[in-house]
């Protein structure tokens, strides 16, 4: 089962994704491009209207190439970030027209998000919710700005609620679901999408 966790950041994504992986050994964590090639990596990342097409274009390639390391269904793997967020985090920067990011940019890269969902099987976005709210962490790493993380979850919004981009594959698309409320209620959302799946996978079959 190849799992994406997406949305705008410090939203609880990363929590769903450790708190899966902690409580379902067989499946391998995907670490947030960002950490790897950045954090933790030799490249330096920037944010907000500092991002640039170098910065955001390595962190989807990466989350691409290693999307395609997982071939079948029968892989239990899941993803901290999906192809779709780089999309949403540069039609952010363009919109700000502060560096090489603009529309022309952002549109070159759906063809390769696209292409990449018939890939996963469940693909889970993480919205903002005014119903359960969740507060920003000061961790050193993600910027403390909450117009920021707002603007970005409205791109997302658009892109799977109203289907910008159409960046949907036609085929073999994965289940979209999205996950909110508490951390237990998002791993039983989760898991109740992967029963969903299996289900009708046995009913094809």
């Amino acid at each position: 089962m190849r799992i994406a966790i997406s949305g705008s950041h410090s939203l609880g994504k990363s929590t769903v994704v450790s708190d899966w992986a902690a409580t379902h050994p067989s499946f391998h964590k995907e670490e947030e491009p960002y950490r790897a090639l950045g954090l933790h990596g030799p490249y330096e990342i920037l944010f907000r209207e500092n991002s640039t097409r170098l910065q955001n274009g390595i962190q989807m390639y990466y989350n691409i190439s290693r999307i395609h390391r997982y071939s079948s269904p029968a892989d239990n793997v899941i993803f901290d970030r999906a192809p779709v967020d780089y999309l949403a985090y540069s039609q952010y920067t363009a919109n700000q027209q502060t560096t090489d990011i603009d529309d022309e940019f952002v549109a070159s890269m759906i063809p390769p998000a696209r292409e990449s969902l018939d890939h996963l099987d469940i693909l889970a976005f993480v919205p903002k919710s005014d119903t359960w709210p969740v507060a920003m962490e000061e961790d050193g790493i993600r910027p403390v700005d909450h117009a920021y993380r707002d603007d970005v979850d409205a791109i997302f919004k658009q892109i799977y609620r109203e289907g910008r981009f159409n960046v949907m594959p036609t085929q073999q698309a994965p289940i979209l679901i999205e996950l909110v409320g508490p951390a237990e209620q998002r791993l039983h959302q989760l898991q109740n999408a992967i029963l969903e799946l299996q289900q009708r996978t046995k009913l094809a079959g």
